[in-house]
């Protein structure tokens, strides 16, 4: 159950504290004195999105906190599964905004990301807001209710997931028939440039091959002349380097060169043999370069068209080198045989995707049986416990209708009712009045708040369009709901706010900057007055304090 709740620089409220005890908890205050920011506050703990305007000073930071008791089996192994530390005694969920607009979230003082947060707080608070009687005349809500009743969560995941990859097998298998469809239009102009591809072979690599090669056979001439002029240099005649180098080393070699120092004679004939051995060497290669020159007209010719043909296709082709043709080659060639033999792979698609349809079939036809089930015991116990409410005349049912798949299985529900002896049901949106609609909400919240196992309810004005017997006997249904489960009621009707078993009442003060709000507990004459004063209005007269006395007397006259 929630046990205490702390709120900081939010709204009109500057710093609230409040603590809260098992039962029925009732909240009063004039409109507008802040019983609506305390429950936005505790939105903020389910995950809603966080405004900055609420923040009242931008200088510090807003944080709401709450504290709850004994998480169950089922939100311990949430707890575990998020890292999230956690004893038996007490789960503390914290939500802190910046004026930045920067959000926070922690569990246990662990942080959390909001979808997180707002699974595990799901568990633990239901927050019924005033917009939510409302909610139950639209037809798109009744399917989920039934859910939540039926239980039904593990094997709707389970057909929801399948329906996703179903769903995305179809779409897959769409964009290939499209592609495919697209190809086959283009397939004549794909074929005519593999051709074009397929005659030139290009090669990785070729381009700077045969661009050497060009550059070579066009200056063969000059390129012969000025290799053979400087090999001539270095090996013809008497005068040559080599030669020259000969007759240098051999004089030098004649000096007795050791007179200018230990191993000088040594060292200068290493010198020279090594510089012996490079010129031969490279002289060799010079002859070799000379003989690879080919003053070849017809090889030049081929060359020149080759290297021309490689250029025309890198301009028609639209890529960027010979490197790019290769890959378009062998992409041109995959386009070609997924054309031609693309089928294959989309019969496989196709079948896959028959047997998820099978599967999903039968998953719906299961949900269906458990949804038809819960429906029958549904409407029976909203009957039951609607009619004490004063509709003694109620006739409750829900319409499943079949139709195709969707997420959500292959049902529709819609909630028909009549309110009235021999009035045919109808939709309960085109039936039901703000009264009615009042009181259908307070008997489903506390069906489902049972089987859904909830430990804490929240009703804001659960009971707006409703009053005298009527609330009366809303506010008992609440108190019985007590028993078995915390609730806290927000409420102006002195009928609902007296079967509270503690009561706070919110105000607001003026101080010299700003307007503010404040909670308190009202002890046993405090309540008596505030309930006075909810029948009376401001001015507190006689009758109505005896009457406050009266509806408080007649609770605890119940309780014995």
């Amino acid at each position: 159950m929630l046990e205490s709740l702390i709120i900081k620089n939010y709204a009109l409220i500057d710093d609230l504290n409040l603590k809260f005890t098992p039962g029925l908890t009732i909240v009063t205050g004039e409109t507008g004195a802040g019983k609506s920011i305390m429950l936005d506050a505790l939105s903020l703990l389910l995950g809603e999105r966080a405004e900055t305007k609420a923040i009242s000073d931008k200088s510090r930071k807003s944080v709401i906190e709450a504290t709850f008791s004994s998480p169950s089996p089922e939100l311990s192994k949430l707890l575990t599964d998020n890292g999230i530390e956690w004893n038996s005694a007490e789960l503390i969920a914290r939500r802190e905004i910046s004026a930045s607009g920067r959000s926070r979230a922690f569990v246990n003082d662990t942080p959390v990301t909001l979808p997180v947060l707002s699974s595990i707080t799901s568990n633990l608070i239901d927050i019924h807001s005033q917009h939510s009687n409302m909610v139950l005349s639209q037809s798109s809500s009744h399917l989920s209710i039934i859910d939540s009743f039926a239980g039904d969560a593990e094997l709707l995941g389970r057909y929801r997931r399948e329906f996703s990859e179903y769903v995305a097998l179809r779409s897959k298998i769409k964009r290939i028939k499209e592609q495919i469809a697209k190809n086959k239009e283009n397939r004549e102009f794909i074929v005519f440039q593999l051709e074009q591809l397929d005659k030139l072979k290009p090669r990785k690599g070729e381009l700077r091959q045969v661009e050497q090669e060009f550059d070579m056979l066009s200056d063969s001439d000059q390129i012969r002349e000025d290799l053979g002029y400087a090999y001539n240099c270095f090996e013809s005649g008497d005068r040559s380097i080599n030669a020259l180098l000969a007759e240098a080393t051999e004089s030098i070699l004649k000096v007795n060169l050791d007179i200018f120092g230990d191993k000088v004679e040594e060292e200068l004939a290493e010198r020279l043999e090594n510089l012996r051995i490079e010129l031969k060497d490279i002289t060799e290669t010079v002859y070799d370069y000379l003989e690879r020159v080919d003053s070849d007209p017809g090889r030049l010719a081929k060359v020149t068209a080759r290297m021309n043909q490689i250029y025309d296709a890198i301009k028609r082709f639209k890529v960027m080198d010979e490197d790019g043709l290769v890959a378009l080659h062998a992409e041109l060639r995959g386009k070609l045989d997924s054309i031609d033999n693309g089928d294959g792979d989309l019969e496989e698609m196709e079948k896959q995707a028959r047997t998820l349809a099978k599967d999903l079939k039968t998953l719906a036809l299961e949900l269906t049986g458990i949804r038809q089930e819960a429906s029958v015991r549904l409407s029976e116990l909203i009957t039951e416990t609607a009619r004490p409410l004063g509709l003694q005349n109620l006739r409750f049912s829900v319409a499943l209708t079949q139709g195709k798949l969707t997420a959500d299985g292959q049902d529709t529900a819609d909630f028909i009712c009549s309110f009235n002896k021999n009035h045919e049901m109808q939709s309960m949106g085109k039936v039901a009045s703000g009264g009615e609609l009042a009181r259908l909400m307070l008997s489903l919240k506390s069906i489902m708040a049972k089987c859904m196992n909830l430990p804490t309810v929240i009703f804001d004005e659960v009971d707006t369009g409703v009053s005298g017997e009527i609330a009366d006997k809303m506010g008992d249904m609440m108190r019985r709901m007590g028993r078995e489960m915390q609730v806290l009621a927000i409420t102006h009707l002195p009928q609902v706010a007296s079967k509270g078993d503690s009561h706070f009442k919110v105000y607001k003060t003026d101080n010299e900057t700003r307007t503010v709000s404040h909670v308190r507990m009202l002890d046993k004459e405090e309540r008596i007055r505030e309930l006075a004063a909810m029948l009376s209005g401001k001015t507190i007269n006689d009758a109505a304090l005896l009457n406050a006395r009266t509806l408080l007397k007649n609770v605890g006259k119940e309780q014995k």
